[in-house]
């Protein structure tokens, strides 16, 4: 797989965005196993950028993300971001919210769900 590099780390070309795991296009289909086949059989074919966020399902990708992670985090550049707050997860509501207390407690928010201490690109 051809890699990029990201602040001197090389990261694969092609990344695996997780959002449609945990929302906004059918979540009552979205299955967590099947999910978590999907990025391991990822990892395996060279896919290491890995992308997700906390609006993801309000932290449910973050944690998917982490469980399929665990034993493979050094396999894996993950890329999360914050700034949005979900205000109805049945309707995909969200708001702003960049406050630096915000971005802070959302970021050791996003660290304990994703089961790391480092988030590569935040």
């Amino acid at each position: 797989m051809r890699t990029r590099d990201v602040a001197g780390t090389p990261v694969g070309a092609v990344g695996l965005g997780c959002m449609g795991m945990s929302w906004a296009y059918a979540e009552s289909e979205c299955d967590d196993d099947t999910s978590i086949a999907l990025i391991h059989e990822a990892l395996d074919l060279g896919v290491t950028f890995l992308d997700t966020a906390q609006p993801y399902g309000d932290g449910h990708n973050e944690s998917l993300l982490g469980r399929a992670l665990a034993g493979r985090r050094d396999e894996a550049f993950i890329a999360t971001k914050t700034g949005l707050v979900v205000d109805d997860v049945s309707t995909l509501g969200v708001s702003r919210r960049d406050t630096p207390e915000h971005v802070k407690a959302s970021a050791e928010d996003s660290l304990r769900r994703l089961g790391t201490d480092v988030i590569d690109l935040y």
